[in-house]
């Protein structure tokens, strides 16, 4: 990954609060849905209701997709980022505190959830493969970027 590639990733990962997560449900199917997210670098961390079927998901299989986008202004303007990687519900005091203060920072409303509040699942998502969609630069115009082993 060169310079610009990482600028590209962190300027768009900064500037959106959302992100469309797709993962895999028992019969096979994939589930797409929208949560909100923060970052650490390429990480991205989110909650959701420790029931909720994305989790039971992640549970069973750590492999997720997700597309970071918003509406262009008109065709040629298109940019996001779509990725490939695993998550993970995460069970430690340490790891959930931190993703709770990533939250918090970038949703100040969060600022009341305590870390161990039952009921809510913190999980990360680590990247393994991002794809870098621009067409500022031309139709369909894509860059793959492989992400090292966290």
């Amino acid at each position: 990954m060169d310079k610009s590639q990482e600028k590209f990733i962190l300027d768009m990962l900064r500037r959106h609060k959302s992100m469309t997560l797709a993962t895999l449900r028992p019969d096979g199917f994939p589930q797409a849905t929208t949560v909100t997210y923060a970052n650490e670098g390429f990480e991205l961390y989110f909650c959701c209701d420790t029931a909720s079927q994305k989790a039971k998901n992640i549970r069973k299989n750590d492999k997720v997709s997700a597309a970071i986008d918003r509406d262009p202004r008109d065709w040629n303007s298109t940019r996001g980022i779509s990725l490939g990687g695993h998550a993970q519900v995460l069970k430690g005091k340490r790891e959930r505190e931190h993703a709770l203060a990533l939250l918090a920072k970038k949703f100040p409303e969060m600022g009341d959830v305590a870390p161990d509040e039952p009921g809510l699942a913190f999980v990360r998502v680590r990247p393994s493969v991002m794809s870098l969609i621009d067409y500022t630069q031309g139709f369909g115009h894509t860059e793959l970027v492989k992400l090292p082993p966290a």
